[in-house]
Protein backbone atom coordinates (compact mmCIF):
# COMPACT_ATOMS: atom_id res chain seq x y z
CA UNK A 1 0.00 0.00 0.00
CA UNK A 2 1.11 3.17 -0.84
CA UNK A 3 1.25 6.40 1.58
CA UNK A 4 2.72 10.08 1.28
CA UNK A 5 6.07 10.09 2.65
CA UNK A 6 7.31 13.89 2.17
CA UNK A 7 5.92 17.30 1.88
CA UNK A 8 8.74 19.95 0.77
CA UNK A 9 8.32 23.77 2.54
CA UNK A 10 10.86 26.09 1.19
CA UNK A 11 12.79 27.69 3.63
CA UNK A 12 15.11 30.08 4.41
CA UNK A 13 17.62 28.67 6.51
CA UNK A 14 17.79 25.06 7.94
CA UNK A 15 18.89 25.84 11.27
CA UNK A 16 16.30 28.44 11.82
CA UNK A 17 13.38 25.96 9.98
CA UNK A 18 14.75 23.34 12.81
CA UNK A 19 14.50 25.57 15.34
CA UNK A 20 11.23 25.82 15.12
CA UNK A 21 9.20 23.21 13.95
CA UNK A 22 11.03 21.15 16.65
CA UNK A 23 11.16 23.42 19.44
CA UNK A 24 8.14 25.55 18.64
CA UNK A 25 5.56 22.95 17.16
CA UNK A 26 7.36 19.49 18.89
CA UNK A 27 7.78 17.99 16.18
CA UNK A 28 11.06 15.12 15.77
CA UNK A 29 14.13 15.68 13.75
CA UNK A 30 14.16 12.62 11.46
CA UNK A 31 17.20 13.33 9.20
CA UNK A 32 19.81 16.30 8.97
CA UNK A 33 22.25 15.32 6.09
CA UNK A 34 24.69 17.34 4.10
CA UNK A 35 24.71 16.57 0.77
CA UNK A 36 27.56 17.09 -1.78
CA UNK A 37 26.06 18.76 -4.66
CA UNK A 38 25.93 21.90 -6.95
CA UNK A 39 24.40 24.13 -3.86
CA UNK A 40 26.98 24.67 -1.21
CA UNK A 41 25.57 23.30 2.27
CA UNK A 42 22.92 22.03 1.20
CA UNK A 43 21.30 19.31 3.23
CA UNK A 44 18.67 16.61 3.56
CA UNK A 45 16.40 17.39 6.83
CA UNK A 46 13.63 15.97 7.48
CA UNK A 47 10.97 16.72 10.63
CA UNK A 48 7.42 14.80 11.47
CA UNK A 49 5.14 15.02 14.37
CA UNK A 50 6.46 13.20 17.12
CA UNK A 51 4.51 10.41 17.84
CA UNK A 52 4.02 7.61 20.82
CA UNK A 53 6.58 5.09 19.19
CA UNK A 54 9.02 7.94 18.28
CA UNK A 55 8.91 9.52 21.93
CA UNK A 56 9.49 6.35 23.89
CA UNK A 57 12.22 5.43 21.61
CA UNK A 58 13.84 8.83 22.45
CA UNK A 59 13.31 7.93 26.30
CA UNK A 60 14.90 4.75 25.98
CA UNK A 61 18.17 6.25 24.00
CA UNK A 62 16.80 4.49 20.81
CA UNK A 63 17.23 6.46 17.66
CA UNK A 64 14.03 6.36 15.72
CA UNK A 65 13.98 5.77 11.64
CA UNK A 66 11.56 7.71 9.29
CA UNK A 67 7.81 7.72 10.05
CA UNK A 68 5.22 5.90 9.06
CA UNK A 69 3.29 9.02 8.49
CA UNK A 70 4.14 11.89 6.46
CA UNK A 71 6.91 14.34 7.05
CA UNK A 72 7.82 17.81 6.16
CA UNK A 73 11.49 17.67 3.49
CA UNK A 74 13.12 21.48 4.93
CA UNK A 75 14.37 22.83 1.35
CA UNK A 76 15.85 25.92 1.65
CA UNK A 77 16.06 28.17 -1.30
CA UNK A 78 18.82 29.10 -3.43
CA UNK A 79 17.03 30.55 -6.18
CA UNK A 80 15.32 34.44 -6.75
CA UNK A 81 12.00 32.16 -7.53
CA UNK A 82 12.23 29.41 -4.43
CA UNK A 83 12.87 32.86 -2.24
CA UNK A 84 9.74 34.19 -3.60
CA UNK A 85 7.64 31.32 -3.15
CA UNK A 86 8.94 31.16 0.97
CA UNK A 87 5.78 32.01 3.72
CA UNK A 88 3.14 31.89 1.08
CA UNK A 89 3.77 28.24 -0.89
CA UNK A 90 0.18 28.00 -0.99
CA UNK A 91 -1.34 31.39 -1.99
CA UNK A 92 -2.42 32.68 0.64
CA UNK A 93 -4.64 29.63 1.93
CA UNK A 94 -4.25 26.99 4.87
CA UNK A 95 -2.19 24.22 2.89
CA UNK A 96 -0.99 21.86 5.74
CA UNK A 97 -3.00 20.61 8.80
CA UNK A 98 -1.19 19.28 12.12
CA UNK A 99 -3.73 16.98 13.51
CA UNK A 100 -4.14 15.75 17.52
CA UNK A 101 -5.71 14.38 20.07
CA UNK A 102 -5.64 16.70 22.71
CA UNK A 103 -6.63 20.32 20.97
CA UNK A 104 -6.71 22.53 24.23
CA UNK A 105 -3.01 20.73 25.49
CA UNK A 106 -1.56 21.13 21.90
CA UNK A 107 -2.78 25.21 21.26
CA UNK A 108 -2.13 26.06 24.88
CA UNK A 109 1.61 24.35 24.30
CA UNK A 110 2.07 25.86 21.09
CA UNK A 111 0.84 29.57 22.23
CA UNK A 112 3.38 29.12 25.04
CA UNK A 113 6.13 28.43 22.60
CA UNK A 114 5.44 31.65 20.58
CA UNK A 115 3.55 30.09 17.88
CA UNK A 116 1.36 33.00 15.96
CA UNK A 117 -1.86 31.85 15.95
CA UNK A 118 -4.13 33.80 13.33
CA UNK A 119 -7.53 33.26 15.06
CA UNK A 120 -9.24 31.94 18.65
CA UNK A 121 -10.08 28.54 18.45
CA UNK A 122 -13.47 27.38 16.85
CA UNK A 123 -15.67 24.51 16.96
CA UNK A 124 -16.85 23.14 13.61
CA UNK A 125 -18.82 20.35 12.62
CA UNK A 126 -15.85 17.94 11.79
CA UNK A 127 -14.01 19.48 15.11
CA UNK A 128 -11.78 21.48 16.92
CA UNK A 129 -9.58 23.89 14.63
CA UNK A 130 -7.53 27.11 14.58
CA UNK A 131 -5.26 28.56 12.02
CA UNK A 132 -1.65 29.73 12.69
CA UNK A 133 1.25 30.51 10.93
CA UNK A 134 4.80 28.94 10.81
CA UNK A 135 8.10 31.19 11.11
CA UNK A 136 7.89 32.07 6.92
CA UNK A 137 4.24 32.77 7.47
CA UNK A 138 2.51 29.39 6.31
CA UNK A 139 -0.91 28.75 7.00
CA UNK A 140 -1.63 25.60 8.34
CA UNK A 141 -4.81 24.66 10.80
CA UNK A 142 -4.11 22.99 14.12
CA UNK A 143 -7.08 20.60 13.90
CA UNK A 144 -8.57 17.72 16.63
CA UNK A 145 -11.21 15.77 14.74
CA UNK A 146 -14.59 15.41 16.35
CA UNK A 147 -14.47 11.47 16.52
CA UNK A 148 -10.43 11.53 18.01
CA UNK A 149 -10.22 12.38 22.11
Amino acid sequence: MAHLGLVTIVVREYDEAIDFYVGKLGFELVEDTRLDDDYEGKRWVVVAPRTTECANAAEAGRPTSAPPHAGLLLARAVTPEQRARIGDQTGGRVGLFLYTDDFDADHARMRAAGVDFAEEPRHERYGTVAVFRDLYGNRWDLIQRRDEG
